[in-house]
């Protein structure tokens, strides 16, 4: 994903009304209090109102009247006697009725105000889970009723091999030492601070909350890590609010929350993931609100009001921000039965297919004024990386019937090939940056997804280029690994260049930290997929190693400052992405291959998968 930048400030949340449902246990005891001071009133009237026989048998009972007989020694005097026996049971009656009602009015009037208020939380749940909407897991009419069919492979069996069962325990470990670390010190935070033990937040997300615990749900699930899928699930239902004076980042909101939420429903089932995820959609919807249609970077969730970085360009969008929201857009409007979602990224593509390409090449720049490019900068790595990998994976998820898709993205291979890939004295193939026709010779970590990303594209690749792009992939994965091995701590830093006499190698002080990321494991992924050359799983134990000597702390996983240092200096962060993508990327490299096997399943930027829409199930649902 592109490197993240810190919004200037954090909005505040708006505080939540309180729902009227929480004032039923008050009333139900005044209602008790009323009635107790009717029958008390009643009560006294029997006693002290003359007649108060006749009162009790002609108003509380409406039985008619008894004749009397004036002769004394009569049938009537019995009648009489036998009239006052049933009023003293009648009276017997009321009196424990009475104290009933008194004995009840005390024991609520004696209760403690933490049980009262306990009382009145379960009233809220209950009402909660038997009706609420769109907020929660209940029943919402606005949304189509929908038959769930979890895609094969959501969970593996235990690999046959030995070795590779153990790597694969040791990368559950991880997983579960970074969770238990995050639940013990930073529950609901965004993401972990393990140094100082503490939660850390960023204004990416603005006051959002629980990145990290949104981020997980698929890792934990697919890890079948069900307890903590389970208490994941009850946060989001009962407290991840988009409700809130924020402004975030739409692509990573969209990336993170939107992703992790569409992937832990169809994986799940759960109906809580796909309102959550649909409400959400909505509310980044304002931020098309351009002459273009080009969405703005960020986001205030209140007022819909939205604007770019003010670095960016003279106020333009960023490729892979607006480039990276079709797959998710596209699953919310399968969800939903909203096209507007579809409407809204397809007209991205309309935009783009208008302008001229400098060289065949996207600019990473774009007024969503004007409609035009900004600087012509050029990069498959930070701000343009995932708008290449979603046109890819937007033909692979519509089950191959994209073909626009299909067609933007060899295009943009073929232009990358001609006028980005380059290869070094040494032999290293690599990606450089473009930057108004003069190249710079640096390469990014984010841009060692490439190698991931081409590899699963070439099976499609036109003009038998099969085997040249399958070569090309992994001539960038060895170049990403030899980025790693060059380093003290056998950790890839943020780039690397080739010039000045060096490869593969940092220069520059501010490249040479090591945020937790991904996109090499990725790609090692990947490349074991599609090859099962046995280098690619070392290649990832490697990893496994130094993320274990270096970055694991008491209180979960850091960061490092200096990747070339003899020793880690943590930044104290650890980011949701590591439990999102790094630990799941390293998981699937010692899984077989049907779990979340690529016929079935394409993966988000953020490593949350999604089901590949069969053409049987598109033409049933008339979604697309």
């Amino acid at each position: 994903m592109p490197v993240a930048t810190l919004l200037p400030f954090t909005a505040t949340p708006n505080r939540k009304s309180v729902s009227p449902t929480s004032f039923r246990l008050t009333e139900k005891f005044i209602l008790l209090l009323v009635f107790s001071a009717f029958i008390t009133l009643c009560f006294g009237a029997i006693f002290f109102l003359p007649d108060s026989s006749k009162l009790l048998s002609g108003v509380f009972f409406r039985s008619a009247p008894a004749e009397s007989d004036p002769r004394p020694g009569t049938d009537g005097d019995f009648a009489g006697a036998g009239a006052t026996g049933r009023d003293e049971k009648i009276l017997a009656k009321i009196r424990k009725d009475h104290e009933k009602a008194l004995l009840e009015a005390k024991d609520t009037l004696q209760k403690r105000t933490d049980e009262i208020k306990q009382d009145i939380e379960s009233e809220k749940e209950k009402v909660a889970r038997d009706g609420q909407g769109r907020g929660g897991g209940g029943k919402d009419d606005s949304l189509p009723e929908i038959e769930f069919v979890r895609p094969p492979g959501a969970t593996g069996h235990e690999p046959s091999d030995p070795d590779t069962k153990e790597k694969r325990a040791k990368i559950k470990e991880m997983m579960q030492f970074a969770w238990d670390n995050y639940k013990r010190y930073a529950w609901g935070s965004n993401e972990l601070r393990p140094v100082s033990k503490q939660g850390h937040s960023s204004n990416l997300f603005g006051s959002l909350k629980g990145a990290t615990i949104v981020d997980a749900l698929d890792t934990l699930y697919i890890m079948e890590m069900y307890d903590e899928f389970e208490a994941a699930t009850e946060w989001v239902e009962k407290n991840l609010d988009f409700n809130m004076n924020a402004e975030i980042s739409v692509f990573e909101v969209n990336i993170r929350f939107v992703g992790g939420l569409l992937s832990a429903y169809y994986l799940s089932g759960k109906e809580v993931f796909r309102r959550k995820a649909i409400e959400l959609g909505e509310k980044l919807l304002p931020a098309f609100k351009t002459p273009t249609g080009i969405p703005w970077a960020l986001l205030n969730l209140k007022s819909g009001i939205g604007r770019n970085w003010p670095w960016a360009s003279g106020g333009s969008s960023i490729l892979a921000e607006y480039g990276t929201l079709h797959l998710e857009f596209i699953h919310l409007s399968r969800l939903s039965g909203k096209p507007v979602f579809a409407e809204k990224v397809m007209n991205i593509r309309k935009v783009l297919n208008r302008l001229d390409k400098p060289q065949g090449l996207y600019p990473n720049y774009l007024n969503p004024n004007s409609g035009q490019w900004g600087q012509h900068h050029v990069s498959v790595g930070g701000l343009g990386d995932s708008f290449y990998e979603y046109l890819l994976k937007a033909w692979l998820m519509s089950d191959k019937r994209d073909e626009e898709g299909k067609k933007l993205y060899y295009d943009a291979l073929k232009a990358i090939e001609t006028n980005l890939i380059r290869k070094s004295s040494g032999g290293l193939t690599y990606i450089a940056e473009w930057k108004g026709g003069l190249l710079e010779h640096k390469m990014g970590h984010l841009t060692c997804f490439a190698g991931g990303m081409i590899a699963l594209g070439a099976d499609g690749a036109p003009d038998d280029k099969t085997g040249h792009q399958m070569e090309l992939a992994a001539e960038i994965a060895r170049t990403c690994h030899e980025s790693y091995a060059r380093t003290n701590l056998k950790l890839g830093p943020e780039a690397f260049r080739f010039d000045g006499g060096v490869e593969a190698i940092a220069t520059r002080q501010n490249e040479k930290y090591f945020i937790l990321r991904p996109e090499v494991i990725e790609t090692y992924m990947y490349m074991w997929r599609f090859t099962h050359d046995p280098k690619y799983r070392q290649w990832g134990w490697e990893a496994v190693q130094a993320l274990e000597q270096h970055c694991r702390v008491e209180g979960g996983y850091s960061g490092v400052r200096d990747v070339y240092a003899s020793g880690p200096s943590h930044d104290d962060v650890q980011q949701s992405f590591y439990l999102a993508e790094t630990l799941k990327y390293l998981y699937l490299l010692f899984s077989d291959d049907d779990h979340l096997s690529f016929e079935h399943w394409v993966f988000n930027t953020e490593a949350h998968p999604l089901p590949v829409i069969k053409r049987e199930s598109a033409d049933r649902s008339n979604q697309l």
